[in-house]
């Protein structure tokens, strides 16, 4: 497995709790995943690069001010939420799935690292009525079908830098996917934020919601 050292090679400020809190990752998700399959068991080798750093190009991206909320809406086994929650304490997190045993293991996982911005619901997105500043998911659905759902959930009044929305993690042509899109549209490739293969074909999707 590649060492969390691939985290600090673009994160070099992370306090020495959050260096143990992203080695703990390495752990318990392997242990997690022989149990419950969250991760596929082919890519568990290449849990700090295809998942904890995928899931950090949010933080490339956006620095949010203290008390920002965010709805991780169908997290699966905690990505992009978990590794967001470690690098921004000073924020709240709230991680929905569908799927009973992958908040199961992210809530464990969290508990075990000493998470203490992040709550679980076990639900689909329409049982979610609370609003956040941004909603972030991790190739989830294609947007015009995701932002209808999470329109409810965005709220208002904005605070950060960019006005509140959805900030998207995906990968492949998405010419025709952000063409369905009538909102403002920021599309970033994550090649410019890391050098591995990995992120050659992935980009960071900010829709104005």
């Amino acid at each position: 497995m590649i060492s969390p050292a691939i985290i600090l090679k673009y994160f070099p400020q992370l306090s020495p709790k959050q260096q143990s809190q992203f080695e703990m990752l390495g752990h318990l998700y392997p242990e997690w995943n022989e149990k419950i399959n969250v991760i596929s068991r082919k890519d568990i080798d290449n849990l700090y690069e295809h998942h904890i750093l995928h899931s950090l190009a949010i933080c490339k991206f956006i620095t949010p001010i203290a008390g920002t909320r965010f709805l991780d809406m169908g997290t699966g086994g905690g990505f992009p939420g978990i590794p967001l929650a470690i690098m921004w304490p000073q924020c709240q997190f709230h991680l929905i799935d569908r799927i009973g045993k992958k908040i199961k293991v992210a809530k464990a996982i969290a508990e075990a690292i000493g998470l203490e911005n992040v709550t679980f619901q076990h639900g689909d997105i329409g049982e979610c009525l609370d609003k956040y500043d941004f909603v972030v998911s991790r190739a989830v659905m294609r947007l015009s079908d995701l932002l209808p759902l999470i329109r409810k959930n965005i709220s208002a009044s904005d605070s950060n830098s960019f006005p509140n929305g959805l900030l998207c993690l995906k990968g492949g042509d998405l010419g025709s996917e952000l063409s369905e899109i009538k909102l403002p549209i920021i599309e970033v490739p994550l090649s410019d934020y890391f050098t591995e293969e990995f992120f050659k074909t992935k980009e960071l999707i900010y829709v104005e919601v």
